[in-house]
């Protein structure tokens, strides 16, 4: 079992968090916004949410810094990622430092120079998916996960889907699956609680074995089941 630190309690964090809890790693999730602390307290436990900035090394202290095993920075902010990485390997010897990288102008920052070991950078990732011109349409498996429990996926927003012309926070998700992207009319857009869903939009996911027809249901044509 690892110690984990987890910096950025948003919808990413949290993800992750819950994957690694469920994988019985010791997690904490560092977070500022003192709202998203409290639901984080509510859903892992009291203890596995940390109150204030992942930038300041008083802070990661009290989350356990010293001596953990893993550092993961996945806020939605470069700046903030890079310095919660610096932090993490040079004042503290973190081993392993993990940094998101929101803006893939930005990814030339993301080294060893700056504490990060794994970069991960989601935007580049499913551009280059897009790029190789995939089938679209029906649910589409891109990429297996965790022995096939998970696996990244597509699924194209039907005109008269339950989900179109609803914002993204609007929307009842499925447990256990996480809306990474959009992709509208070849373009990359970002995942924000009031981007509305539009018919066409191409979504990409990570979902569970037993989340994904619910989230190609939701997306898909609506069916009429009376009759």
């Amino acid at each position: 079992m690892s110690s984990v630190i987890v910096v950025g309690g948003g919808k990413v964090g949290a993800h992750l968090a819950s994957l690694l809890i469920e994988g019985l790693h010791d997690v904490r999730v560092v977070e500022a916004r003192q709202e998203r602390v409290a639901e984080l307290r509510t859903r892992f436990g009291e203890g596995a949410a940390v109150e204030g900035s992942g930038t300041e090394a008083a802070v990661l202290e009290r989350a356990g810094v010293r001596g953990c095993d893993v550092v993961a920075a996945v806020t939605g902010a470069d700046e903030t990622n890079l310095v919660v990485a610096a932090l993490a390997r040079f004042e503290f010897g973190v081993p392993r430092v993990i940094a998101r990288v929101v803006d893939p102008g930005n990814a030339w920052l993301f080294g060893a120079d700056m504490g990060v070991d794994v970069a991960l950078n989601q935007a580049d990732l499913l551009a280059h998916l897009v790029a190789e011109e995939m089938s679209l349409g029906e649910m589409t498996i891109l990429l297996k996960l965790r022995r096939g429990q998970y696996s990244l996926v597509e699924e194209k927003v039907a005109m008269d889907s339950p989900a179109a012309r609803r914002t993204v926070d609007d929307v009842a998700w499925p447990a256990r699956c996480q809306i990474l992207a959009l992709i509208r009319g070849g373009n990359l857009i970002p995942v924000e609680g009031a981007v509305i869903l539009e018919a066409g939009d191409e979504v990409l996911a990570i979902a569970h074995s037993d989340a994904a027809q619910r989230l190609a249901a939701l997306l898909g044509p609506h069916r009429d089941e009376g009759g």
